[in-house]
């Protein structure tokens, strides 16, 4: 494998050897702790305009399976990782990682200390970053030149409405970044989901009559999307069973008169502990967030409090009061674990029952 470099916008220089892609690629730099399931957190949606440092120290070692994808293109902007394998005995591998990366374009970085990348990462907050050939200064300006598009969901969510068809309850999903593992959990339970594009309005929801309404994982600010979408949510909770994900829980909050505001330091990884409030029940789930409720924002004759991080305190779920809408800021839908919230989708089910 060729000598490339990974280089922060702060100077620091990591030397390693490439793998997947040979392009040079810029994003902003966030490390993932999650043990397993690199294959559904690089094609997750969430990470567009991002390299992802993977603190398990092999991967690659299961390839790539045909059910593990997130979405059909992924938009990461490169992998950092300690070692990389392509010795599998996986069964249901269909290629190797590296292969993987060059189908999409998509650079890797191996060799690199990613323990001191981490720690580095843990002082400095999110910082910008480059896999390159040579780290001389030209490469240092062009870093520093890139700027990353504030319109990730435009670019990565689907720009037509199309059905992922069942008997069950008619659910409309909007899509503002979908992971697959959410479409899974629906066709589990029979749905019968009708996928719109993130900026659908509210009577193009309601054309199609739906008996829930899903608001998808994404990335970026929910900040920079306009306020139609938020008159959209606060339409169709007065009328429709509504249940919402990760920036769709935060998008959610905003629309109830709540305010978010960025982390200085995102999470990302599947052993986030999370408490239930209303039982006390500790749950371990998967999050990918940039961007957290601001706890005293939220105006408690509104909304209510579900789910809190036992980490930083963080707000992990919210539920209206007078509607029947609520969210999780984290991802219940297992994919790629744990599965310990995936029983989320049954109270939605539920809520749905309710209105028959």
């Amino acid at each position: 494998m060729a000598q490339r470099f990974l280089i922060l916008e702060d100077g620091s220089i990591y030397p390693g050897h490439g793998f997947g892609a040979g392009a040079t690629t810029t994003g902003e730099i966030v490390f993932n702790t999650s043990m397993l399931g690199y294959q559904e957190i690089v094609t997750n949606q969430i990470y567009h305009n991002q390299i992802i440092v993977f603190s398990q120290p092999i991967v690659g070692s299961i390839g790539i399976a045909h059910d593990a994808y997130e979405s059909i293109l992924p938009s990461a902007k490169g992998m950092v990782v300690r070692d990389v394998t392509d010795i599998s005995k996986n069964r249901q591998r269909s290629l190797s990682l590296d292969q993987f990366l060059k189908q999409h374009n998509i650079p890797g970085i191996s060799g690199i200390d990613t323990r001191h990348l981490i720690r580095q990462i843990n002082q400095t907050g999110t910082i910008k970053g480059s896999i390159v050939d040579v780290a001389d200064d030209h490469a240092f300006d062009q870093l520093h030149a890139t700027v990353l598009t504030n319109q990730q969901v435009a670019q990565v969510a689907t720009p037509r409405p199309y059905p992922n068809p069942n008997q069950g309850y008619n659910v409309v999903v909007i899509d503002f970044g979908l992971k697959h593992g959410i479409l899974r959990q629906l066709s589990k339970r029979n749905c019968n989901v009708t996928v719109l594009p993130w900026d659908a309005s509210a009577q193009d929801v309601i054309n199609l009559d739906p008996d829930g309404v899903l608001l998808s994982t994404g990335p970026g600010s929910p900040l920079d999307l306009p306020e139609s979408v938020l008159e959209m949510i606060r339409t169709i909770q007065e009328r429709i069973p509504m249940f919402a994900i990760g920036l769709g829980h935060e998008l959610f909050a905003l629309a109830n008169g709540s305010d978010v505001t960025k982390l200085k330091l995102s999470h990302h990884g599947a052993n986030h502990p999370i408490r239930k409030i209303i039982t006390n029940e500790i749950i371990y789930a998967m999050e990918s967030q940039g961007y957290v409720v601001d706890p005293d924002s939220i105006n408690r004759d509104r909304l209510i409090t579900t789910y809190l991080d036992l980490i930083d305190g963080s707000i992990q779920g919210l539920r209206h009061r007078d509607y029947p809408a609520f969210s999780v800021q984290f991802f219940p839908d297992g994919a790629p674990g744990p599965n310990d919230s995936v029983d989320l989708f049954d109270e939605f089910i539920e809520i749905m029952g309710t209105r028959e």
